[in-house]
């Protein structure tokens, strides 16, 4: 599939007899804390299953300004050329860590200008975090409307180093995954979001003053959201309902929901990955980018 049709209908994942069993409502579960983030993946690895080699590309940290200090970051893209498609990367609530950074690396391959900022830099080192708790604090102090500059001193910055200013996407894991619902709704310049498993409801706060379940008419870019079905922490009561908000508010929403996938099914570096869920979520990942003109 090289392009997906201009009007998709909703993707199930969910087999027949395992759709049944579930109903339409799917599982009830709660949403609050760090539960629907990373506690549900289990405890982190030393390093990746997968490394991806940079020769070939350019690849290696940066430092991004935005506003009042400059954030470390990451980017890889091809060595040569210009005007590459440009893919911003959130990460988890776990920091800038390697897994990140080869995500970056594997985009690259592809042909992208792949950029990860560190934007809880302000707030704390979250890969230093002792434990999940830890990093969720962390996480849990960054306002929406500091993301936003933060991630709009990204683009900016991706430009000037040879991406593209008219193909532009975001994706994004975890907690970072509910900040591509956050963005989408802010920037019309993306032409596609893609949330792996980032939490559509939740608690609104002073600093977080709307959740992605209150975005849907103003999201601004075609999403793609793909998601477990064993996820402890994201109820599939919660994704149907996101569901039905983007399609009367008229936005173009996939989803995908993966039988036995738990949270964190791409994170290879974590016990709740989940090979066979992981490919095939990258592969549609990549197929919905360059379907909604981002390659």
């Amino acid at each position: 599939m090289d392009q997906l049709p201009e009007t998709p209908p909703p993707v199930e994942m969910i087999s027949p007899p395992l759709f049944e069993r579930l109903g339409r409502r799917g599982f009830v579960g709660s949403v609050g804390g760090a539960a629907g983030y990373t506690l549900a993946a289990g405890p982190v690895m030393a390093q990746t299953i997968v490394t991806t080699p940079a020769e070939g590309l350019v690849a290696g940290e940066v430092s991004i300004p935005a506003g009042d200090r400059a954030l470390p970051g990451y980017r890889a893209r091809p060595a040569t050329g210009r005007d590459w498609p440009v893919v911003l990367v959130c990460q988890e609530i776990f920091g800038l860590h390697e897994y990140i950074k080869d995500v970056c690396r594997r985009l690259a391959r592809e042909g992208y200008l792949a950029v990860a900022p560190d934007y809880y830099v302000r707030q704390g080192d979250a890969a230093a975090a002792p434990d999940v708790g830890a990093a969720a604090a962390i996480a849990g102090r960054k306002p929406d409307d500091e993301l936003f500059r933060d991630l709009d001193a990204t683009l900016a910055w991706a430009g000037q180093d040879g991406g593209s200013a008219e193909k532009v996407a975001i994706i994004g894991f975890c907690r970072g995954g509910r900040n591509v619902w956050a963005y989408s709704a802010q920037n019309p310049r993306l032409k596609a979001g893609v949330a792996w498993y980032g939490p559509v409801a939740g608690q609104a706060s002073t600093l977080t003053p709307r959740v992605p379940l209150d975005m849907a008419a103003d999201i601004k870019c075609p999403i793609l959201g793909l998601y477990g079905e064993a996820d402890t922490g994201i109820p599939v009561d919660s994704l149907r309902q996101m569901e039905t908000r983007m399609r009367e508010a008229g936005k173009r929403f996939t989803l995908v929901i993966y039988p036995g996938a738990p949270h964190g099914f791409h994170a290879d570096y974590r016990p709740s990955y989940r090979k066979e869920a992981a490919e095939a979520g990258w592969r549609l990942m990549l197929e919905f980018l360059k379907g909604n003109g981002v390659s």
